[in-house]
């Protein structure tokens, strides 16, 4: 069980060093927001789900479930709202390369 837990948070380090990359790379405000929420969430779910396995009791398998399920939820709504607000404060939605 434990090499589970181990595969587990190995994954959410390569999610999360990937999705870093991703946010440098990319030019677009809306595409970097979308791609961190994406990244953090993939790897709390990844993390979670290690300490799923190495969880002593019945009663912290439940507490991890309850809090897998917030973060299912809040982490969406969070950037529908940063993205929505980006929005509205005129931020535009295509931006272009500066030329050289």
């Amino acid at each position: 069980m434990i090499y589970v837990t181990y595969i587990a948070i190995v994954l959410s380090w390569v999610f999360i060093i990937f999705g870093m990359i991703a946010i440098f790379r990319l030019k677009n405000l809306y595409a970097r927001i979308l791609a961190a929420t994406t990244i953090d969430t993939i790897a709390i779910l990844f993390v979670i789900i290690g300490l799923l396995f190495v969880a002593g009791s019945f009663g912290f398998v439940i507490r991890l479930l309850i809090l897998l399920l917030f973060l299912l939820i809040t982490n969406p709504i969070s950037s529908h709202v940063n993205i929505r607000s980006a929005y509205l404060m005129g931020i535009p939605v295509n931006t272009k390369e500066k030329k050289k």
